[in-house]
């Protein structure tokens, strides 16, 4: 579909088809509410029960009151004793019934508050979890975050406003069978009036309901875009770029555009909707007092009491009402369970099962093999690596060089197994890698990427997020610092480790480009047991001299370990036991700096441009 078009409105058999279909998800949305309180899942039950049997109850006495009355004061003009106390307890009895009424609602509204929190909170939780278990391919897939974004844009809200529509059906429901049974008294034609009258105004709002839906998938895309643009102008890590190459106007006036293409299709549905909801509901109007006329004339006639009237009159004003909410609620259903369709699309997604279970190879002095390794990223035409084939042993390093987009970072993501390679094999201590147990296996790489994070949190935080078993270690924390050499900076700091990095709260402070690699070293360095490193441009914002002292004192702390550094500085580069040239996706040389300079091909190149500015 193109992105400016409208969505295709189905034919009203696909929307009886829809409508039918879609409550699959209502009794799931029940079970979560139940599973999320049951007492006060109960205690919304009995009060909605409650509610719905008191308004037929209170128009029943409504009806005795004037009966009563009446009676009264025929007797009082005929000279009899007043019979007041009668009237009175009738009286009393309906602002009992009144009250317990309120109170029914009362309750049923802080149920439903308590539970709004609780379980907005469950499903928000449910969303990060299942985010938890996505593998790394479904992040960078465009199609699945409009999934992720519709899930957490509405679902989240949804299962409780269908629970809190079921249990509003039922209460309508039950006093709609509490009118009936006192309005069959009068015709057995009033309640087919009532529900008739509805029907109209309901199908056009459960037409409406589809095209709302179906409006809301279709603009996710912009909708993302449009939150994407508000982050760029609004946050500070983009707001020195915006302010000096002058992107604000520019990238406001595409927000505002998004805004009004969107704000079109909303326009015209609300219209549509509106206009045809104006029009059917006059219907129910006319049949309400075609009905008021039907009763005034049976009274006027001697059919039925005074007091009957009133009763009837309230029966079915509240009957309309109730047929109303009881429309009004199924549609809105409706319209939840379309909603919780996204929800459960996104909850049910497919992820990879983690079949590994090993935690030893048989041959840990073999070290890391690529066999024969190509890969290709989802969507992509082709391969990011192609049949690379490389050895380290443990205690040896190897440096990957290229140019950017080469495939160097591709391969680091398919050791720490965030890929699976299409073909070949990757094989650690003599074991394939998929036969690991991934989180012992992750355990035992320290990795550093070139786009590391930089939390808005404490120092010590940031460096613990190395090794999430210490993450408030403290000892682990200075321990690691020191081998990343960030203690001399962290120390100079207001509170130490303690300090808050990032300007998104209070006395947040920023840190350098240099020492937030120095933070990512250490962070690197949290997981002591670690034996495989990895360093994906750990020192790109440093200068020469402090990548140099950092790569001297870091090789003095990788005896019997495996290090894997990508570097464009090839006075760091030299220093690695294997050097590997990778363009294209493929390895085109292999070997130490002095062989590959021997060799007077790509790597010498390189070095020699990059030598002669230092000249």
């Amino acid at each position: 579909m193109h992105p400016h078009a409208t969505p295709a409105i189905t034919n009203d058999a696909d929307i009886a088809r829809g409508f039918l279909g879609a409550f699959r998800f209502s009794a799931r949305a029940l079970e979560l509410v139940w599973s999320t309180s049951h007492a006060l899942t109960i205690a919304l039950g009995l009060l909605t029960l409650i509610a719905g049997l008191l308004p037929a109850g209170i128009a029943w006495v409504g009806a005795q009151i004037v009966d009563a009355v009446v009676a009264a004061a025929q007797t009082v003009r005929a000279g009899g004793a007043t019979p007041l106390p009668a009237v009175l307890w009738l009286v009393a009895l309906e602002g009992a019934l009144v009250a317990a009424m309120a109170g029914a609602q009362r309750g049923i509204s802080f149920c439903q508050s308590l539970l709004r929190a609780q379980l907005g909170q469950r499903v928000n939780e449910m969303i990060l979890e299942k985010a938890l278990t996505l593998d790394l391919a479904q992040f960078e897939d465009a199609e699945f975050y409009d999934k992720l974004t519709r899930a957490r844009r509405e679902a989240s809200s949804r299962p409780l406003s269908l629970v809190n529509r079921t249990f509003g059906l039922a209460q309508n429901l039950i006093a709609l069978v509490s009118y009936a049974a006192l309005l069959v008294q009068f015709s057995p034609w009033a309640m087919a009036v009532l529900v008739l009258a509805g029907l109209p105004a309901f199908l056009a709002e459960a037409r409406f309901s589809g095209d709302a839906f179906r409006l809301f998938r279709w603009r996710s895309p912009e909708t993302r875009m449009q939150l994407y643009l508000e982050t760029v102008l609004a946050r500070e890590d983009h707001a020195k770029e915006v302010k000096l190459f002058g992107l604000g106007p520019l990238l406001l006036e595409r927000y505002r555009d998004i805004f009004h293409r969107l704000y079109a299709a909303d326009r015209s549905l609300t219209l549509r909707r509106d206009s045809w909801g104006l029009g059917l509901g006059l219907i129910g109007t006319l049949a309400l007092y075609s009905a008021y006329a039907w009763i005034a004339v049976t009274t006027v006639i001697g059919r039925i009491s005074l007091g009957q009237m009133t009763m009837y009159l309230m029966l079915f004003r509240q009957g309309q009402s109730a047929v109303s909410a009881i429309l009004s609620s199924l549609g809105g259903m409706y319209e939840d369970n379309l909603y919780l369709s996204t929800l459960y699309d996104y909850l049910e997604t497919p992820v990879a099962t983690n079949s590994g279970s090993a935690v030893h190879g048989p041959e840990p002095s073999d070290g890391i093999r690529f066999e024969h390794v190509t890969f290709t990223y989802p969507g992509a035409d082709t391969p990011a690596l192609h049949d690379i084939s490389l050895h380290i042993r443990p205690g040896q390093s190897l440096a990957l060089v290229g140019r950017n987009g080469s495939g160097k970072t591709t391969l680091i993501k398919l050791l720490t197994r965030l890929y699976p390679p299409d073909s070949g094999r990757i094989v650690l201590d003599g074991r394939e890698l998929g036969e690991w147990d991934e989180d012992t296996l992750r355990r035992r790489i320290g990795v550093i990427f070139q786009d590391f994070a930089r939390y808005q949190m404490r120092v010590g935080e940031n460096i613990g997020a190395g090794d999430v078993g210490h993450f408030e270690d403290a000892v682990r924390w200075r321990a690691a610092s020191d081998k990343g050499m960030a203690s001399a900076f962290i120390d100079a700091l207001p509170a130490g480790f303690d300090t808050q990095l990032g300007k998104w709260f209070r006395d947040g402070r920023e840190l350098s480009g240099g020492q937030w690699q120095k933070i990512a070293l250490a962070r690197a360095f949290m997981r002591a047991q670690a034996d495989i490193l990895v360093l994906d441009e750990p020192t790109a914002a440093m200068d020469a001299e402090a990548e140099a002292n950092v790569f001297e004192h870091f090789r003095g702390l990788s005896t019997n370990r495996i290090v894997i550094l990508i570097s464009h500085r090839f006075s760091t580069v030299r220093m690695a036991d294997q050097i590997i040239v990778i363009q294209d996706g493929r390895i085109i040389e292999h070997g130490s700096h002095a062989q590959l300079l021997a060799q007077a091909g790509h790597y010498a190149h390189l070095f020699a441009l990059q030598a002669r500015g230092y000249q």
